[in-house]
């Protein structure tokens, strides 16, 4: 199976979008950074390392969800970015089982593609 690889920042969801289509957990993985950090929901504890995509990407695809991201805002800096965007995901009926707004930076590998690094996909959480 060929790996996806995100040579933008903005094709990093889509790239993740067609993993989980085709199933591949191991390519899903490769679009994040070995120190990526989750905050979701935003009123846990940050969620660290790759064994929480694992988990959560995992069950989309036993349950033949999909993933349907736009990219609303980017701003690159070098090798640092940070996206804006509006994201679904829907059932194998096609209804919408959750969304939002999220935030997210994303570093580029030595290879010029790009991964996910911070991930808010509820947006930023509130200081506390």
């Amino acid at each position: 199976m060929t790996m996806r690889k995100a040579m933008r920042p903005r094709d990093v969801a889509n790239g993740i979008s067609a993993c989980i289509e085709e199933g591949n957990i191991d390519n899903v993985l490769d679009f994040f950074h070995p120190d990526y950090t989750m905050l979701f929901p935003p009123t846990e504890s940050p969620k660290s390392g790759l064994e929480t995509i694992r988990e959560v990407f995992s069950d989309l695809i036993d349950a033949k969800h999909s993933l349907v991201s736009k990219v609303t805002g980017e701003v690159i800096n070098g090798e640092t970015a940070l996206l804006q965007a509006n994201w679904i995901i829907k059932d194998s009926t096609g209804a919408v089982v959750s969304g939002g707004s999220s935030t997210e930076v994303l570093k580029q590998r030595e290879d010029g593609s790009w991964v996910y690094y911070i991930d808010c996909p509820m947006g930023l959480p509130l200081i506390q």
